[in-house]
């Protein structure tokens, strides 16, 4: 039974009376959601003009069964009240431009500052909609290719680990004897080192505890390339996290490019050239230092929001209810 169902059974049982009669009444009396002027084209789109404000964030959120939305937020709003300018079913560019185009242009063109990831769709949309605003391309977003990139080599080794075990395993078999794994000075195995060494590798050095200081350690003397690769990681978020100048981040960017093509490893080559092929937008971020932190966690409270109900059984009331609170 979800919280919704807990409080109106309690005030229901207050009054005696039947917990899913009081909610049917608050439903389809109490609450104008019969009257709700977006009722009819909830499910596909919302929109609260008059929410708009000069820096927005663009992102996509689920709602249910892995529908996705795209939604439109203002910055100002803080995640509260006044935050959401647009909700509009999927995420299709063609789609996402015609609805939003129905706030007008003098509105629309207030916009100064957009964020989003780098979805070409995302891009599109900010591109045709808000014509007047600064695309800024999401630093986080960024660095998440360079951890996903650095984790892909930690599995490959963690596999490559698994497999020599499996086959050390069966040889003791054939020769009728007991397999001992090789420990290691911190109590792990070689495999049990790559799988708990997950975490330590999304964290700087400094956020290290002597325990994670020491499975580092090892870590990097039985493979260097993770070494290396977890500096390439490091030496990005660097860039975003210590460079207030525009020009110096391009010049430092550059330097990082030169590192990635020593280094050799594909996923990183492959991070790399995106970021070329995004450099004005990534650029912009040092102008104001944006992210789209808001949107992110605006799709957290969304989430939160949907636990309470344990799921989304009927979208429209739910959309109505997210909307009193966040539109």
């Amino acid at each position: 039974m979800d919280s919704k169902a807990n409080d109106c059974n309690a005030i229901a049982s207050f009054y005696g009376v039947k917990g899913k009669n009081l909610q049917h009444q608050y439903k389809d009396f109490l609450s104008n959601f019969k009257i709700w002027d977006q009722k009819p084209h909830a499910k596909q789109w919302l929109l609260f003009a008059q929410n708009i404000g000069k820096r927005l964030s663009i992102d996509e959120t689920s709602l249910s069964n892995g529908e996705l939305y795209t939604i439109l937020t203002n910055k100002t709003a803080k995640g509260r009240k006044g935050a959401i300018v647009a909700m509009i079913a999927g995420t299709k560019a063609e789609t996402v431009i015609s609805i939003i185009e129905k706030i007008p242009i003098k509105r629309r063109n207030l916009v100064t500052e957009i964020t989003l990831d780098m979805a070409g769709n995302m891009g599109l949309i900010a591109k045709k909609c808000f014509p007047n605003a600064t695309r800024v391309t999401d630093r986080f977003h960024v660095q998440k290719l360079a951890t996903e990139a650095l984790q892909e080599i930690r599995i490959k080794y963690r596999w490559q680990a698994i497999d020599h075990e499996n086959e050390a395993i069966e040889k003791a078999k054939k020769n009728k004897k007991k397999f001992e794994p090789t420990i290691l000075s911190n109590g792990d195995t070689i495999k049990q080192l790559l799988a708990r060494s997950r975490y330590i590798l999304y964290k700087n050095k400094s956020k290290w505890s002597e325990k994670q200081t020491e499975r580092a350690k090892l870590l990097f003397e039985l493979y260097p390339d993770i070494e290396k690769a977890y500096g390439l990681a490091q030496d990005l978020r660097n860039v975003f996290e210590n460079t207030t100048d525009k020009i110096y981040a391009l010049t430092r960017l550059a330097k990082w490019h030169e590192k990635v093509n020593q280094a050799e490893f594909k996923s990183f080559n492959t991070i790399s050239r995106t970021i070329q092929n995004h450099y004005q937008t990534i650029l912009n971020y040092f102008d104001n230092r944006s992210t789209n932190a808001s949107a992110e966690s605006f799709n957290a409270k969304i989430k939160a929001f949907r636990s309470q109900f344990r799921g989304v059984r009927n979208i429209e009331f739910f959309l109505f209810r997210l909307t009193n609170i966040y539109a």
